[in-house]
C-alpha cells in the first residue's frame, strides 16, 4: 500500500460493515465444506477398517482434485466484481457463466481421466490391498459429481462477486445436511455401503449446483444476460485463472514437502505435524474469511475506477488481518493442554506437538497480513504476481525444509521452516501492496 492520509472514521466505518456483512457467511460456508468429509468419515467408519480407509484414499485424491480448481471461484470474483463497480450487471452475469461454463468442461475431462484410471490413481498413493477396492468404487462413483463440484466453485465466485456471500452459507449448510441425511439413508438404510456414500455426495453436490444455477440463471434473465456458452469468455475465464492454478499448486507442493519432511523425522514427528497442521488449515478459515471479503471488495472499488477506496479498504482489511491473528495466537497459546488430547494420549506426539503448536501461535499475525494481501490482489486480478511471488516462496522453502533433517532438526524447525514461507509470503505481497502496481482499473483488467 502506498503512502495515504489517516482513514476517517466514518470510511473505517463503512468499511467494517462491508467486511463483516461478507467474511462472517463466508466463514461459515468455509466451515461447512470440510464437514462432508467428516460426515461420510462418521458414517462410513462404521462398516469397518477397510471401508473407511478406503474412504480415506479416495477423500484425500478427490479434495486435492477439486483444490486445484479453487480459481474457478477466485477468478471469477474478482471478474464478476469488477463489472458490479463498472456499473455493468448483466455484464457481471455473462462473465459469471462463462467461468460456470468452464466449471462444467473442466469436471468432464476430469471424469474422463479418473474413470479408466481410478484402480491404478488408488494404487499409486498406496491404499493396502483390503483397502483399495472400496476406494476405487468410492473414488470412481464420486467423479460424477466433480463437474457439479466445481460448477460450485464457479457459482460461489459468481455471487461473491456481486457482493453476496449468504446465499453460499444458506446452499453450503443445506448440502451438508443434504448429503449426512443420504449417507445414512444410502449406506444402511438401502444397503449400499461405501458406494452409497460416494452417491450421497454425488446428489447433495448435484443439488447444490442446481441451486447455484437457478440463483444465476435468474438473475442473468433479469438483467437480460445471455446463458449461452462463449468461446472467447471461457478462453479469458482460463487465461485468469493459469497464474492462480500455478499458484495454488505451489501452495500444495508447500505442504505435501512438509508431510514428507514430518514423515522423515519419525511417527510421533509425523503424527504431532498431522495434529499442528490440522489446527493450522483450521485457523486459515477464518483468515480466508477475510481474504474473500478483500477479493469482492477491491474488485468492485476497481471496477468503479475508485483506487483511493481501494486503497483504503485494503489498509483496513490489513489491520483486521493482523487483529485477527494475534486474536487467534492467543487462542492457540491458551488452548494448547486442551486441543491435544482431543488427538491424542500419546505423551511423546504431545511433546512434540506442543512447541509446533507455539510456532503456530507466533505466525498467525503474520499469517493474517499474508491471507488479506493475497485476497486484495486476488481481487485487484493481479494474478500473475501471485503465480511469480509463490514460486519464490517455493524456491525459499525447499531447501529450508529440507535442511531440518539434514542438520537434525525436528517439528519445531519444520514449523520454523513454514513460518520462515509464511514471513517471505508476506513480503513479497506487502511489496506489491506498496507498489501500487496492483491498482488497475476498468470493467476489465
Amino acid at each position: 500500500m502506498t503512502q495515504a492520509p489517516e482513514i476517517p472514521e466514518a470510511t473505517r466505518r463503512r468499511h467494517d460493515r462491508e467486511i463483516v456483512a461478507l467474511a462472517v457467511p463466508a466463514f461459515g460456508a468455509l466451515v461447512a465444506e470440510p464437514l462432508f468429509v467428516m460426515a461420510d468419515s462418521a458414517i462410513v467408519g462404521h462398516l469397518g477398517t477397510a471401508q473407511l480407509a478406503g474412504l480415506g484414499v479416495a477423500s484425500a485424491l478427490l479434495t486435492t482434485a477439486v483444490s486445484v480448481f479453487v480459481f474457478l471461484a477466485y477468478a471469477t470474483t474478482a471478474a464478476v466484481a469488477r463489472r458490479v463497480g463498472a456499473g455493468d450487471r448483466p455484464g457481471a452475469i455473462r462473465q459469471g457463466m462463462d467461468g460456470i461454463w468452464l466449471a462444467l468442461l473442466l469436471g468432464i475431462a476430469v471424469i474422463a481421466v479418473v474413470l479408466p484410471l481410478a484402480p491404478g490413481i488408488v494404487d499409486l498413493f498406496g491404499a493396502s490391498t483390503t483397502a483399495a477396492p472400496y476406494a476405487t468404487t468410492y473414488l470412481r462413483i464420486s467423479s460424477l459429481g466433480i463437474p457439479a463440484m466445481l460448477m460450485v466453485l464457479a457459482a460461489t465466485g459468481v455471487l461473491r462477486g456481486l457482493q453476496d456471500t449468504r446465499t453460499p452459507l444458506y446452499v453450503a449448510v443445506g448440502g451438508f445436511i443434504a448429503n449426512a441425511v443420504l449417507n445414512v439413508a444410502l449406506v444402511y438404510g438401502a444397503g449400499l455401503g461405501i458406494a452409497g456414500s460416494a452417491w450421497g455426495t454425488v446428489i447433495a453436490q448435484c443439488a447444490m449446483a442446481s441451486v447455484y444455477l437457478t440463483v444465476v440463471v435468474r438473475g442473468a434473465r433479469r438483467h437480460g444476460a445471455s446463458l449461452r456458452p462463449d468461446a472467447a469468455g471461457i478462453r479469458a475465464s482460463a487465461q485468469a485463472g493459469l497464474p492462480l492454478l500455478v499458484r495454488t499448486l505451489s501452495l500444495r507442493a508447500i505442504l505435501m514437502i512438509a508431510t514428507a519432511v514430518a514423515a522423515r523425522l519419525g511417527d510421533a514427528d509425523i503424527a504431532a505435524h498431522q495434529i499442528t497442521l490440522s489446527l493450522w488449515s483450521l485457523l486459515a478459515f477464518a483468515l480466508d474469511a477475510i481474504a474473500i471479503a478483500g477479493q469482492a471488495i477491491i474488485g468492485r472499488y476497481l471496477g468503479a475506477a475508485d483506487t483511493k477506496g481501494a486503497r483504503a479498504a485494503c489498509r483496513r482489511m490489513v489491520q483486521w488481518g493482523i487483529a485477527t491473528g494475534v486474536v487467534l495466537g492467543l487462542l492457540v497459546v491458551a488452548a494448547r493442554p486442551l486441543f491435544l488430547p482431543l488427538f491424542t494420549s500419546d505423551p511423546v506426539v504431545k511433546d512434540a506437538a506442543l512447541p509446533a503448536l507455539l510456532m503456530v501461535a507466533l505466525s498467525q499475525p503474520i499469517c493474517g497480513i499474508v491471507f488479506v494481501l493475497d485476497g486484495v490482489l486476488m481481487g485487484a486480478g493481479d494474478g500473475p504476481y501471485l503465480a511469480g511471488a509463490m514460486l519464490v516462496t517455493l524456491a525459499v522453502f525447499v531447501p529450508a525444509a529440507l535442511l531440518v533433517p539434514a542438520l537434525g532438526g525436528g517439528l519445531t524447525a519444520l514449523w520454523a521452516a513454514m513460518t520462515l514461507m509464511m514471513t517471505v509470503r508476506m513480503a513479497t505481497l506487502w511489496w506489491r501492496s506498496r507498489s501500487g502496481r496492483w491498482l488497475v482499473t476498468g470493467a476489465t483488467r
